[in-house]
């Protein structure tokens, strides 16, 4: 690969509920995986990719326009400061070899900059890193991170809001117009079986436009990525 290659992050979420979500671990590459807090497999299964040096990430509920269920470990707009830091430090107990979080569904929280400031005053604390998932254009959560010092980068493309093969080649195609065009992004996928089978296909196919996948954290390291307003639909 050249010194002078685009580089994609590709983050699995939602990782947790389901025995399932174990097939993940099967993709290639310095695939990302982000977990879901207090779940039945998410602990498990988060040893075993960090036993494969993968990074690992904490994918904290937030909560939602819809009012949707957020589950175990969800951050509301009821907390308050020490409410919200002693969710995420529950999380991190559980699972402290995560680098950061990003958030779970959110597209109410994550527009509220007050909230925002607590959650990246707990990243900063703890040297942590933020992806914000960009479930909302309206979100505050980059430039509450940034107000706070703590290092932040965006979703780009959302691979698998339909689970056809058409539409997740569609949007890969996207993240490689991306990446080629900025030199960076970031994509998150599910650990849903079509995803799984698709994105084994694809990602070998990755290196033939010059783009390395790379480790979540890599892109830290990086300037400022693009961001691009694609919301997905909680």
């Amino acid at each position: 690969m050249s010194a002078q290659s685009a580089k994609v992050a590709i983050v699995i979420d939602d990782i947790g509920y389901r025995a399932s979500d174990v097939h993940a671990l099967e993709l290639p590459g310095n695939v990302t995986f982000s977990i879901l807090p207090h779940t039945p497999f998410g602990k498990k299964l988060a040893l075993r990719a960090h036993a494969q040096h993968k990074d690992i990430f904490l994918h904290i509920p937030m909560e939602a326009e819809n009012g949707k269920k957020l589950g175990p470990g969800g951050l509301t707009t009821a907390m308050n400061e020490a409410d919200i830091h002693r969710s995420l430090t529950s999380a991190f107990a559980e699972i402290p070899f995560a680098l950061g979080i990003n958030n779970h569904m959110g597209s109410k929280l994550t527009k509220l900059y007050q909230p925002m400031a607590w959650t990246m005053g707990f990243l900063k604390e703890n040297q942590l890193l933020f992806l914000d998932s960009k479930t909302s254009a309206q979100s505050l959560a980059e430039q509450a991170a940034l107000d706070f010092g703590v290092p932040v980068r965006n979703r780009q493309v959302f691979l698998d809001n339909q689970l056809t093969e058409q539409y997740i080649n569609l949007q890969f195609n996207e993240l490689i117009a991306q990446a080629s065009s900025n030199k960076a992004a970031i994509a998150i996928a599910h650990p849903h079986p079509e995803t799984i089978l698709y994105l084994k296909k694809l990602i070998p196919t990755l290196a033939q436009h010059n783009i390395e996948l790379v480790p979540l954290s890599a892109l830290y390291l990086l300037g400022n990525t693009e961001s691009v307003e694609l919301i997905s639909a909680e």
